[in-house]
C-alpha cells in the first residue's frame, strides 16, 4: 500500500493504482471532471494508464453550472 493525497486529504492505496481506477473506486463520474496529478492537468485520455506513486498529489475538480 501507498499513500497519496486526494484533495489534500490523505488516502492509503494499492501500488500500481492508476487514476482512473481511483476515480472508480472513489465513485467518481468519468464526466464533468478535471484531474490534476502533482500541479499538472491530466488528460483524459490518459487516467487508464497514468499510474500513482508514493506521495502523489491528486485534485479532482467537478465543473459546476452557474449563471
Amino acid at each position: 500500500m501507498i499513500s497519496v493525497l486526494v484533495n489534500a486529504e490523505e488516502r492509503r492505496i494499492k501500488e500500481g493504482t492508476t487514476l482512473e481506477r481511483l476515480l472508480t473506486d472513489l465513485g467518481k463520474a468519468h464526466s464533468g471532471i478535471a484531474v490534476a496529478m502533482d500541479g499538472e492537468v491530466v488528460s483524459r485520455a490518459d487516467w487508464p494508464s497514468k499510474e500513482l506513486g508514493q506521495g502523489a498529489r491528486v485534485e479532482i475538480l467537478t465543473a459546476v453550472q452557474g449563471g
